[in-house]
């Protein structure tokens, strides 16, 4: 029987990352790693036959919780941590871990040693030239900032100038494409018949060499019935597109300069039957596919989205999924311990 932490940590570790991955035609190689528990495995991916080739396991510190690559696509680093999900036990052992990434064959190869986190970690992400990466943390929610060393290495953490708030119950951390902001996304919690919701929010700030400053919150009607879990932003356009998980919603956001207009531009359900709530069902991560067009079906002069078709994957609660760079395959990870892929054409 597996635990919740190992599905939690199997669907979060799943990413496509080397070099070679790097929106290169589907006939070029791709990578995808993967983890249960501590154990992270490297997959060959075959694109065009909807094929996962196991190759080699590393073991990190603890329990792998998300993992994202150095700009470069020749470094991964992988936050893992011993505590239990949610509200759960704590642990003690909290890092972020480098590996090397093989330039021919995506093996992963330890470089230096790993950092050690105050908490659980359940989100990281690098700036976008890599020089800095973001660590988000839900229990207690904050969010932390450290160094990369010139060798590639996870090094000191910034400084910031001034206390932040972090909202409730953190879920992720990005910063947009042209480096200026940071956004956490802070999902709240829902209410009980004892207890009252926590409200959800996007707390936006203004981003330079891993500074955090002049934190604005967005939270529609107060951040009531309104969960944000993850976002991901169009490749060209100013759309940021954001996932809703308590609500199951797909919510639009427009980017303007310095600044995350904080109105809803377009809602849109991700329920094939939204008025057939069952237990559940909740949105998960969000991501925008290569070629911009599809997060649901984009409109490309407007950025709505809207829902064209939904899938059943034939597992319980798909946690995360990746597509890889050429938009043909779509590989997912659920709740239980193991992988399904779907071909997308």
């Amino acid at each position: 029987m597996f635990s919740r932490r190992t599905f939690l940590s199997l669907v979060a570790g799943s990413i496509a990352a080397p070099e070679f991955a790097s929106a290169q035609p589907s006939s070029q190689k791709v990578a995808l790693y993967a983890n249960v528990g501590a154990d992270l495995t490297h997959y060959d991916v075959d694109v065009a036959g909807a094929e996962l080739t196991k190759r080699e396991t590393v073991a990190l510190p603890a329990a792998v919780q998300y993992a994202w690559p150095h700009a470069s696509r020749r470094y991964l680093y992988v936050a893992s941590s011993s505590s239990a999900p949610g509200y759960g036990t704590a642990g003690t052992e909290h890092h972020v871990t480098a590996f090397r990434i093989d330039p021919e064959t995506g093996a992963l190869t330890p470089h230096g040693a790993p950092i050690r986190l105050p908490t659980r970690p359940i989100h990281i992400s690098t700036d976008i030239p890599s020089e800095y990466i973001l660590v988000a943390f839900n229990n207690p929610s904050s969010v932390r900032v450290y160094r990369v060393n010139k060798d590639f290495t996870p090094g000191e953490e910034v400084s910031q100038p001034g206390s932040i708030d972090a909202g409730i119950f953190a879920h992720q951390v990005r910063v947009t494409p042209d480096n200026q902001l940071a956004i956490l996304v802070t999902r709240g919690n829902e209410g009980t018949p004892t207890k009252e919701e926590d409200p959800g929010a996007l707390k936006v700030f203004n981003y330079k060499n891993g500074v955090l400053t002049n934190e604005e919150s967005i939270a529609p009607n107060g951040g009531k019935e309104f969960g944000p879990r993850h976002l991901d932003f169009h490749p060209t356009k100013p759309w940021m597109y954001v996932s809703i998980e308590t609500q199951n919603k797909m919510y639009m956001f427009r980017m303007e300069p310095s600044r995350i207009n904080p109105e809803i531009a377009y809602r849109a359900e991700t329920l094939a039957e939204p008025n057939n709530i069952r237990a559940r069902q909740a949105a998960g991560t969000v991501h925008v596919h290569p070629n911009g067009r599809f997060v649901y079906a984009i409109d490309q002069p407007t950025g709505q989205p809207t829902p064209i078709q939904h899938i059943e994957t034939q597992k319980i609660h798909p946690r995360t999924f990746h597509i890889d760079p050429s938009g043909h395959l779509l590989v997912a990870e659920h709740n239980l311990p193991v992988m399904s892929e779907t071909a997308t054409r």
